[in-house]
């Protein structure tokens, strides 16, 4: 089997396509690609989707919790637990996750609320 010559000589071959082209007349590129830094607004941003606030104090003592349903299923089981631990720890209570909903002990909706709101999540339910 003959090999086919690639490397462009004189002697048979592929051409370069690019060959004929002139760079002599085209101005200066930049030296180094311009850099887009993200503001923090920018990161806040990016929403994350739709959740919603309940307060129930059914079944619990007469002690009330702040329950986050509705969590958008794109939202993995890992990063749920993660945002669990921090409302937990922002809010300085106990909680849980149950199934696909968080549990927040104590009657704090409005602090549960800014900080999904912080968060990127689009809040819905209990403000008060």
């Amino acid at each position: 089997m003959k090999k086919i010559d690639v490397t462009g000589g004189a002697g048979g071959g592929l051409q370069n396509p690019f060959a004929a082209l002139e760079t002599s007349g085209l101005p200066e590129g930049p030296s180094a690609p311009p850099t887009v830094t993200a503001s923090p607004s920018a990161a806040r941003a990016a929403k994350r989707g739709r959740v919603v606030l309940r307060r129930e104090t059914a079944r619990r003592g007469g002690k009330a919790v702040v329950v986050v349903g509705d969590i958008p299923p794109t939202l993995a089981d890992d990063d749920l637990a993660e945002l669990a631990r921090q409302l937990r720890k922002s809010c300085g209570c106990g909680g849980t996750v149950r199934g696909r909903e968080i549990e927040i002990q104590g009657d704090q909706p409005a602090k549960v609320a800014a900080l999904l709101e912080e968060r990127g999540f689009r809040v819905a339910g209990v403000r008060a």
